[in-house]
């Protein structure tokens, strides 16, 4: 091979070299080592010492709050996925409506998925304040005294639910863009044979949009189980202990408790409960998810099959 080929071969790998040097550095790296660490015992003052499944051990048999913030993170997830998909869905059909000045609608509810967690937690926090919040000043407008939010136990998950669905601009973007990508002539034949709007919508729309949903559901469940930072912020893991995610809990567990190895093997749980989901998810999709590839490939097949008895 002359350095001319050789050359115009591998320039596409130059190209995508950055990406995969960081990958493997930032990444994977990261990744089988904090797999190695979980079968340590590692704290930052002294030497590791090798457990093998200790922490593992420790964790599912000694260790109540593992179990009591996994109870927090899923009560969490199973409200905040649904509700997070219902807001965004809602907004991208709201902006995919001819009306005037539609495209400042939708930068408006874009804006919030570029702020930064802080600046998310400290708006939240003035608005749920119990004392000065506008929430309950709204509330009060209406004659009902609001709760407490961010310091009883009974309401400090739902504040949280709240202001975690503040960042839905991404996902609304999504969704918009896929819907903007279903044939108008659908639309206008459904029309024409008397369909309500509400019925276009879940035999049209929604069937057409499942891919999306499925991606968009994907990623919110890995999303709630990261949670940490608007918690964090926000209440702290209180009141007594009723919004310590899982994700502050191993947080924690590294970087107040220094036990690296511990928070390790947290982690590396927490990435199996991920996939599990996942991968249910994924096995239930082909019972609820339309491909429109799938759709032209069997009626190819109907017509072939129509061609022959004929």
């Amino acid at each position: 091979m002359n350095r001319k080929k050789f050359f115009r071969t591998a320039t596409p790998y130059f190209f995508i070299l950055p990406w995969v040097i960081g990958f493997l550095v930032f990444t994977i790296g990261p990744l089988i080592f904090s797999l190695i660490m979980s079968f340590f015992d590692w704290p930052l003052t002294a030497d590791p010492k090798f457990i093998g499944l200790g922490n593992y051990i420790e964790m599912f048999t000694e260790d109540d709050q593992f179990r009591k913030s996994l109870v927090i993170s899923l009560k969490y997830a199973a409200i905040f996925v649904p509700l997070n998909m219902i807001i965004a869905l809602f907004l991208a059909m709201l902006i995919t409506q001819p009306v005037r000045g539609v495209k400042v609608y939708r930068t408006i509810f874009y804006i919030p998925a570029v702020i930064s967690g802080v600046a998310v937690s400290i708006i939240w926090g003035w608005i749920l304040n119990s004392d000065y919040g506008i929430l309950n000043y709204l509330l009060s407008l209406l004659g009902i005294e609001g709760p407490r939010w961010l310091v009883d136990p009974a309401w400090a998950l739902m504040a949280v639910i709240l202001a975690s669905a503040f960042g839905v601009g991404t996902m609304m973007l999504i969704f918009y863009t896929d819907i903007k990508n279903i044939s108008i002539d659908i639309y206008e034949a459904a029309s024409l044979d008397g369909a309500s709007v509400s019925k276009q919508f879940f035999s049209i729309t929604l069937p057409m949009i499942t891919p999306t949903i499925l991606f968009n559901l994907i990623t919110s469940i890995i999303s709630s189980f990261q949670q940490v930072t608007l918690v964090m912020l926000l209440t702290g893991g209180g009141p007594l202990n009723s919004t310590y995610f899982y994700g502050l809990y191993t947080y924690n567990n590294a970087f107040k408790h220094h036990k690296m190895g511990y928070a390790s093997a947290n982690a590396w749980v927490m990435f199996i409960i991920i996939l599990l989901l996942t991968a249910l998810v994924f096995r239930s999709s082909s019972a609820w998810v339309f491909y429109e590839t799938e759709a032209k490939n069997s009626g190819a097949k109907k017509k072939r099959k129509g061609g022959k008895e004929a």
